[in-house]
């Protein structure tokens, strides 16, 4: 009961909040909640460290940018066109690696994001190191303008919803059982007879695509595809947000990623905007040192202790 009065008050706070903040900065909030979220999918429940879901975000971001501005695609398929694009990116990237275990895999996706990258890089319709520029918004089922912020928050904020109810669907399933058996003990769950690369792959797939939602939809936000979507440090940045929110969590990936973009925004335009890396680097390690579990993790253990 006390989860779902929590629910609630999110909901209620995420449906007011772009009337006291600023609504640019809440939807590349939601993008990122949703990145983390997805990629903890196969981190946290599935115990696979991927370094290339990088790939995933910018070629969603890319293709739904070509999708609208060259082919005019309305938003809502041009997102779910970049949507499925990365879901069958990660289906030929995760037949590779899924054989492999450990850091193994993790070089692997690295190796083949990075592939991507370069590819991004001297394509003709990414538009190179300018990035692709001057994506349309257009209009949500052909009458919301979505040029609107307060329109285009409340778009992004279904999205993420729908998003975010899958994971949670999947995780409560029993293919997140069996996932969650696969990290814990996975000669155990081969005894037991299940197909281990299987479910492994269908993670890996459904994380991708999801990533690939994020990607598109920040997309539209900013109308613009750039190289920092693809870039390896996209990967590193969505790892951090999982680990510090709380590994194998439901909502410490999203809380990760809002405290990772709220200290982006605000130490950039301060004295310390040259550093911020640093600062985000410090964080971590204090992460790792004192709070093992994640934000989130660490109050649930308090809360558990207590009551």
């Amino acid at each position: 009961m006390n989860s779902k009065i929590a629910y609630l008050i999110a909901i209620a706070l995420l449906l007011v909040a772009p009337f006291v903040i600023y609504p640019v900065f809440l939807m590349k909030l939601l993008c990122f909640a949703l990145f983390a979220s997805a990629f903890n999918l196969i981190l946290g429940y599935g115990g696979l460290l991927s370094f290339g879901h990088a790939a995933f975000f910018g070629g969603a971001a890319y293709v739904t940018g070509h999708a609208l501005k060259v082919w005019g695609l309305p938003t809502e398929l041009g997102i779910l066109v970049g949507a499925i694009t990365a879901g069958v990116l990660s289906l030929a990237i995760g037949l590779l690696a899924i054989r492999r275990q450990g850091i193994y895999f993790a070089m692997i996706t690295l190796a083949m994001a990075q592939m991507v990258y370069f590819l991004f890089i001297s394509a003709d319709f990414t538009g190179g190191e300018n990035g692709l520029q001057g994506v349309p918004r257009g209009t949500a089922l052909g009458l919301i303008d979505l040029q609107d912020n307060v329109n285009m928050y409340y778009f992004v904020l279904a999205i993420f919803a729908v998003g975010f109810f899958v994971i949670a669907r999947a995780v409560h399933s029993p293919f997140g059982q069996v996932l969650s058996a696969i990290r814990d003990n996975e000669d155990r769950a081969t005894s037991l007879g299940y197909d281990v690369d299987r479910y492994k792959l269908l993670a890996f797939v459904l994380s991708a695509t999801l990533a690939g939602l994020a990607g598109a939809t920040k997309t539209v936000v900013f109308q613009l595809a750039s190289l920092t979507d693809a870039h390896w440090h996209m990967s590193g940045e969505v790892v951090l947000m999982t680990l510090l929110g709380g590994l194998g969590t439901i909502v410490g990936p999203a809380v990760g990623a809002g405290v990772i973009i709220t200290l982006q925004n605000y130490l950039a335009s301060g004295p310390l905007g040259a550093w911020v890396p640093v600062v985000l680097g410090v964080i971590f390690v204090l992460c790792v040192l004192a709070f093992r579990r994640g934000i989130v993790g660490e109050l649930r253990e308090m809360l558990r202790k207590s009551f």
